[in-house]
């Protein structure tokens, strides 16, 4: 890739309102929190409900990973360009 080329990964429609969405949900969620911290809630219902902003994220960051590999990285290495895996490798260390 040289300087000025930029990746990009293209996406229906349907996939880029199904993210959104979900994006929308997590969104939501933080703003809940955010009001039960200026309504003083009490600290493990605030807890309990960044559990669940953390698994919102978890899931969605599974959800494309697994789009990444079967189209993405899959589609490189039917190119022959098996560069994708240092990518995987990197992004994987980046999961921990």
């Amino acid at each position: 890739m040289n300087c000025c080329e930029e990746k990009k990964t293209y996406r229906s429609d349907e996939d880029k309102k199904s993210l959104t969405s979900r994006l929308n949900r997590i969104e939501g969620q933080i703003r809940g929190i955010t009001a039960m911290i200026q309504n003083d809630r009490y600290c493990d219902e605030i807890l309990i409900q960044l559990s669940a902003v953390d698994k919102s994220i978890k899931s969605l960051a599974n959800l494309l990973l697994d789009k990444h590999m079967k189209s993405c990285v899959k589609e490189n290495l039917l190119k022959g360009n098996d560069t994708v895996l240092d990518e995987i490798v990197d992004l994987f260390k980046k999961f921990q």
